[in-house]
């Protein structure tokens, strides 16, 4: 394998993971930080470490040309970007190869083509993966959007073409509501993405949201089959699971082929997700986007298929080819990931920063925990809220609630406050035991609550 030197550009808790990653392969890593990240437990993991700038984002983990220059100052082969931050920026591609380094994951051109979302639905269509019904590419003026909602039927999505994250996003339920959202949702997709373009779909009602694991490459694709999504609050994601309990086998087996058929067509490179809305009264999919990246929802395809997925896509940027069959590949029992956030659900998530003062966590079989925490450690306020991801696995489903919860209550986080609260009671919830979820499940429950 090419890659000897691996210089990992992001922070927190997935930092750590692709450390993991690569020591189990051998390869040697080189972790950057921000002045705020000096004392991150990725830092003092990895086999040498970088400061690349003071803690705002822009000025370290968003700036390119530090990581580059970093990464050639330390003789480093390659760069994982991990999730977020750079992790989907073509650019930051190009200028990798330029300076003749790897990057772990796909080449910029499909990055470019699967980040728009209006030619990701168009590659899909050539796929023939169903997508939701829409307009063909980029809505032109208020008319032709009034004209193409009434032949797809209310209640529509304005949604921006670029980015993603839930931004540039509003739902028109007439054309009245249609005229004035789609100027908001234009001023919000170009302040977030420089791009004010936008498309429409079909809005499915509650909707659940389903995605395939897929690795490609360039020459063959697998899948590790599905997760679902659904628990949501805001768009973000809170709960994540696999196999999604609404699924039949069929139904499973064809949206799978079909999200192997896209990665194929595109000759995909890497770890990647193609993202589904599922109608469960109808049993219809509809591809939504793909993600260009390890996602940070992977761990509960890892816990079901016993596949290190971020080890396998380094070895296929390190030049090798699948180390794995689809016959090889199989579903084994059922897993939860919970996201622990630093944020205090009883005051409107406020962030929650601050010293672990006390970390305690459940140790049993079929428990991991993804985190980059230690006592004494502060968490900075610069970045996001995750500070760590509960993973369970189980024979079945009932059963992997039941070890949250278990798991839940043997993690004790002292010095901030956490979503364990909020967590521990969605395990207690009727419908989540039920599996009787969509994409707007959570916030109605968190409406009740309050």
């Amino acid at each position: 394998m090419t890659i000897q030197r691996l210089l990992i550009a992001n922070r927190g808790e997935i930092a750590v993971r692709i450390i993991r990653a690569a020591q189990s392969l051998g390869i040697k890593t080189i972790q950057v930080y921000s002045e705020a990240d000096a004392n991150m437990l990725a830092v003092s993991m990895a086999d040498e470490a970088v400061c690349i700038g003071p803690a705002p984002a822009a000025q370290s983990y968003l700036n390119s040309d530090a990581i580059i220059a970093a990464a050639i100052a330390a003789n480093a082969d390659a760069i994982h970007p991990g999730y977020g931050f750079l992790a989907e920026n073509a650019n930051f591609v190009r200028a990798i190869s330029a300076a003749g380094l790897t990057f772990v994951g796909p080449d910029a051109d499909l990055i470019d083509m699967m980040g728009n979302k209006i030619a990701a639905r168009q590659t899909a269509m050539k796929a023939d993966v169903p997508v939701v019904p829409g307009s063909d590419g980029a809505v032109t003026d208020l008319d032709e959007a009034a004209s193409i909602a009434e032949k797809i039927g209310y209640p529509v999505m304005i949604k921006a073409a670029a980015g993603g994250g839930g931004r540039g996003i509003r739902i028109a339920e007439d054309e009245d509501s249609l005229r004035r959202l789609v100027p908001q949702a234009q001023a919000e997709a170009q302040a977030a993405f420089g791009d004010g373009s936008y498309y429409l779909e079909y809005m499915v009602v509650n909707a659940r949201h389903i995605e395939v694991q897929i690795m490609g490459d360039g020459k063959d694709a697998v899948h590790f089959f599905e997760r679902e999504c659904s628990l949501q609050r805001r768009r973000q994601k809170i709960w994540e699971e696999a196999p999604s309990s609404s699924l039949d086998h069929n139904t499973r087996m064809a949206l799978c082929d079909s999200a192997v058929k896209l990665a194929k067509t595109v000759g995909y490179v890497g770890a990647g997700t193609v993202e589904y809305l599922y109608e469960e009264k109808t049993g219809r999919f509809f591809f939504i986007e793909m993600n260009t990246r390890i996602q940070v929802e992977h761990p509960v395809t890892e816990q079901i298929t016993g596949h290190d997925l971020v080890a396998e896509m380094i070895r296929i940027a390190g030049g090798l080819q699948l180390s794995v069959a689809q016959e090889d590949i199989s579903i084994n029992g059922h897993s939860i990931e919970v996201r622990i956030n630093a944020e205090n659900p009883a005051m409107q998530f406020l962030p929650s920063p601050g010293t672990i003062e006390q970390l305690a966590l459940d140790h049993s079989d079929d428990v991991r925990f993804d985190h980059f925490l230690y006592e004494g450690y502060t968490i900075p306020p610069f970045y996001d809220s995750l500070v760590g991801k509960l993973i369970v696995h189980a024979d079945h489903r009932d059963a992997a609630i039941a070890n949250l919860y278990e798991a839940l209550a043997g993690t004790t986080i002292k010095g901030i406050e956490t979503t364990i609260p909020l967590l521990m009671a969605l395990t207690k919830a009727a419908d989540v035991k039920s599996g009787q979820i969509h994409t707007n499940w959570l916030e109605h429950w968190l409406e009740k609550q309050s």
